[in-house]
């Protein structure tokens, strides 16, 4: 299993799907060239997810604040979610919880599973063949890059002279 980070989360209108971007944690940490995994989610399911994301809080408990309340009445935490298979557009998770000496696995679709996950502050695991049959490059680009580059054409400028000009 490797453990993944929320990149980012694109949340459309209907008809158009949303989609949660995972990234190996490691690779997220560093921002170096990692490999993103795009789940599809449906307008409810991302939202839910945003709000959770954001750490929202509303006059009445969401669904997930109730599932959240729920696990708390019963001495219950999320220990970590799984994300272990896909099979056509679909992923497959376990969220595990821990309840007293007993670990329990919840079959979960990914879009709640990662909601309540946030909300506790649990990781999410992915697995590794899951990870290499879904994921696709991603090279990141951050202002560092940009302000070297810019240095380097400054340089350059800088040296320039008429005479280079001429044939």
């Amino acid at each position: 299993m490797i453990q993944m980070s929320v990149q980012t989360l694109v949340v459309t209108n209907a008809p158009n799907p949303s989609i949660l971007v995972l990234c190996p944690t490691e690779d997220f940490e560093k921002h170096r060239d990692c490999r993103i995994v795009p789940i599809w989610l449906g307008v409810v399911e991302a939202s839910q997810l945003g709000m959770s994301l954001e750490n929202a809080h509303f006059a009445r408990p969401m669904t997930h604040d109730l599932m959240m309340n729920a696990l708390t009445s019963l001495d219950a935490t999320i220990l970590r979610v799984e994300i272990v298979a896909q099979k056509e557009q679909t992923f497959y998770a376990h969220l595990i919880l821990h309840q007293g000496d007993r670990t329990i696995e919840l079959d979960a679709r990914p879009s709640d599973a990662i909601s309540l996950a946030v909300r506790q502050g649990a990781p999410i695991f992915m697995d590794e063949d899951v990870l290499q049959k879904t994921s696709f490059p991603f090279l990141f680009h951050s202002d560092k890059d940009d302000q070297e580059e810019i240095k380097e054409f400054h340089s350059f400028v800088k040296n320039l002279h008429p005479d280079d000009f001429l044939e």
